[in-house]
């Protein structure tokens, strides 16, 4: 109702309405994108030099305007990092902290927290490009839908982002914290069934969690519980997981975003399945995660390495050429997709690559590679040990709702340990807290104990906060 009471909000908000409802709709050529992405990376240069102390600093030797948006043109412009922000705080602004509408911050659990305000422009245009996405998905499962949304803290984009998306497309929504003492576990589960809540917006973690939970009160989550959409973010989720926790719950799930508390909406899931750029509002580029020059495509086409964004709206916090320290493998658009942009595939943090009997894996790709033989488990973790010779040794641990062996395909686990080169053993029992812990540290400290190195700092973060959780 704010834009009724805001003259220059509403128009920020019909003109992006508009141009990602024709976008989506394949009214744009590519010309026509090539021509609003220059304008509009022009217009964010010009606005964080003008407005932000921290890039009047950073850009100071970068020259005035971009020909094109070519890698060549593109070097000429310093990248912005986490440590940037960490060290810049309210200097990265490019208006002052009272012209936002809601303050966010970052965890903190791997480093200093940063202020992530949003004004009306970065709201409008975050919130318009999920709106188009989610109602292609959501629609379908008809007009008298309820859905919970299940977030990390109180000062995360996540209630307010997804509450507001919802109610435009005129869904109904409960915001509930099962971690907050105040809700529980237990009172999530009454909720979900007194209400009834046909969908559920949390992390992967947390759809395992409350599954447990339910399971645990003698309840089988695809019996009685009503959910029928769970849109899933804010943790790596593979497909293998995805169809793990559709399976569970007995409904579908979804990849539904990829964004962060700095950068905001990076990549919203079509009603295909498939998590899209979001072009409109943000450039992309890729290059090599241990270096700075971009990537060259494959046979295929597709882009693989490190994901570099820039706000394409001029809010409180755009943020030019970020590192977002994000592996993410890039597919052009292509004829016959429910959207006309690239897909995204999020493989994990760059320091998330590990190696498995000599070979370099991604998160993502470990856990689609493992997960794929099995199903009926409640949650999972890997353990990684090697031998005195050096050999690797893989166990996965699952926890099942009856305490019996998952369900495996045997061809498919002899697949794995070929493609693998290492033995791969099974073996059942409680994660704890742990497993829950992935959107606040990292994939890796949640779901890997690695016991071939030492303790990092992020592992030992995530038991803290285990810890605190239990």
């Amino acid at each position: 109702m704010f834009t009724l009471y805001d003259d220059h909000a509403a128009a920020v908000g019909r003109d992006v309405i508009g141009k990602q409802r024709d976008f989506a709709m394949g009214r744009w050529s590519e010309e026509r994108l090539a021509a609003h992405q220059l304008d509009a990376f022009g217009a964010t240069l010009d606005h964080v030099r003008e407005n932000s102390p921290f890039y009047q600093r950073h850009l100071a030797k970068a020259p005035a305007r971009l020909a094109s948006l070519s890698a060549e043109d593109l070097a000429a412009f310093p990248f912005t990092t986490k440590d940037d922000l960490r060290a810049a705080q309210q200097d990265v602004l490019s208006r002052p902290l009272s012209k936002a509408w809601i303050f966010y911050e970052t965890t903190g659990t791997t480093g200093a927290v940063t202020p992530c305000p949003r004004d009306n422009t970065d709201s409008l245009h975050n919130n318009a490009v999920l709106t188009s996405h989610y109602e292609t998905i959501l629609r379908p499962y008809g007009e008298d839908q309820f859905i919970g949304v299940s977030g990390p803290t109180e000062m995360h984009a996540f209630g307010d982002t997804f509450g507001d998306v919802c109610r435009n497309i005129g869904l109904a929504v409960a915001k509930m914290w099962p971690h907050s003492p105040m809700v529980g576990f237990d009172r999530a589960l009454a909720a979900i069934r007194e209400i009834p809540l046909t969908g559920l917006f949390c992390t992967p973690g947390m759809a395992l969690t409350l599954a447990k939970k339910a399971v645990a009160a003698g309840l089988d989550p695809a019996r009685d519980l009503p959910v029928e959409v769970l849109m899933l973010t804010g943790e790596l989720a593979s497909p293998a997981l995805l169809v793990a926790i559709g399976e569970l719950w007995g409904g579908r799930a979804y990849n539904a975003l990829y964004a962060s508390q700095e950068a905001s909406v990076l990549g919203a899931a079509g009603a295909d399945g498939h998590l899209y750029a979001v072009p409109v509002i943000n450039h992309y580029e890729v290059i090599d995660p241990s270096g700075d020059a971009a990537v060259e495509p494959d046979a295929d086409g597709v882009l693989t390495g490190e994901l570099v964004v820039t706000s394409l709206y001029q809010g409180l916090k755009p943020l030019v050429r970020y590192r977002t320290g994000d592996l993410v493998r890039m597919r052009a658009a292509a004829p016959g997709r429910t959207l006309p942009a690239p897909v995204l595939e999020v493989l994990g943090r760059t320091r998330d690559e590990m190696s498995v009997g000599g070979h370099s894996v991604t998160g993502y790709d470990l856990e689609n590679l493992l997960l794929s033989p099995f199903g009926g488990y409640v949650d999972y973790q890997v353990v990684l040990d090697s031998d005195d010779d050096g050999t690797d040794r893989l166990t996965l641990r699952f926890e099942t709702p009856d305490g019996t062996a998952p369900r495996t395909d045997d061809a498919a686990l002899a697949a794995v340990r070929d493609r693998l080169g290492v033995a791969v053993d099974v073996e059942l029992g409680s994660m704890g807290s742990i497993t829950s812990t992935g959107a606040m540290v990292s994939w890796k400290a949640a779901r890997v104990v690695d016991r071939r190195t030492g303790r990092d700092a992020e592992s030992a973060a995530a038991r803290a906060l285990a810890a605190a959780r239990s």
